[in-house]
């Protein structure tokens, strides 16, 4: 029974994996456009044009040129690919373990949805501090392992673990509240559209709906997570105080459109490719 569990465990992975690769490759840009701006700070000035993802967007490409958008690949593929295994292997898991596969109520949804992500957050805190700074701009980083030696020499091994609270405080929520309205919109879809062609296609819209409302209800948190992981030695408290003071209530859902795109999509097409291959492999998502 065990040995069953763990490999159906190592087939969620497999399967988280291969959604994280395709959803990452086609919306990074999205989040290197909502990094960078939420790490304008101060700069823009009263009175000035209002700098948003349009402007951004275009500053990238004729500064970077058109690869530009995809800064930060390296790291957001070391982050994605394993940690969307974690996440869809520790859901399953406790999934499997605490509910025996059966259907999920809504707090039961929120709870597993938060407690698989923590656990992915938390492990792969230190990679996501290193794409974050990655797609900020401010850091001239040479690859992954370079800005692991550089962090770890100047700033000590705790750096990785910069915004840990905010990350948690990001991560836990949107998962429990996307894994709660996914599955109970998609309870409420007619069994037969489930089971046909159109199943996928309803599901990812399911997912839309649901992104939405998750990304809108934690983007604060983002936004303080942002700023911690990218100014050295900021604490949570700080950074809340810096964001409030430079740009006002509105600063804390800064680059929310991009945000909300790209974690709408993303999430929705993870959760459509992942339960088509936990189908295709013969296991109940």
């Amino acid at each position: 029974m065990e040995l069953s569990l763990v490999q159906s465990a190592l087939k969620a992975f497999l399967c988280g994996s291969l959604s994280g690769t395709c959803s990452t490759l086609l919306f990074q840009p999205l989040d290197l456009i909502k990094t960078r701006l939420q790490t304008l700070q101060g700069t823009v000035q009263p009175g000035s044009a209002r700098v948003g993802m349009v402007s951004v967007f275009l500053t990238v490409v004729r500064t970077e040129k058109l690869v530009g958008l995809w800064k930060g690949m390296s790291p957001s593929f070391a982050r994605t690919i394993p940690g969307l295994g974690l996440y869809f292997s520790t859901y399953y898991s406790l999934k499997q373990h605490f509910f025996q596969g059966r259907g999920l109520g809504p707090l039961e949804a929120v709870a597993l949805g938060a407690g698989a992500r923590s656990v992915a957050g938390v492990l792969m805190l230190p990679v996501t501090v290193i794409k974050t700074r990655f797609e900020s701009g401010r850091y001239n980083y040479s690859s992954v392992v370079g800005a692991l030696r550089s962090m770890c020499q100047t700033e000590g091994p705790r750096a990785l673990f910069s915004g840990l609270v905010p990350t948690l405080l990001r991560d836990a929520p949107f998962s429990g509240i996307y894994v709660m309205f996914y599955t109970q919109t998609k309870a409420c879809l007619p069994t037969e559209l489930g089971s046909s062609s159109y199943g996928p296609p309803a599901h990812f819209l399911c997912g839309i709906g649901a992104g939405v409302l998750a990304s809108l209800i934690t983007q604060p948190a983002d936004v303080v997570k942002t700023n911690v992981q990218v100014g050295s030695g900021l604490s949570t408290a700080a950074a809340v105080r810096q964001v409030y003071s430079q740009q006002g209530v509105r600063g804390f859902f800064r680059g929310a459109v991009p945000r909300c795109l790209r974690r709408t999509m993303m999430a929705a097409m993870a959760w459509t490719v992942y339960e088509t291959m936990m189908t295709r492999v013969g296991l109940k998502s």
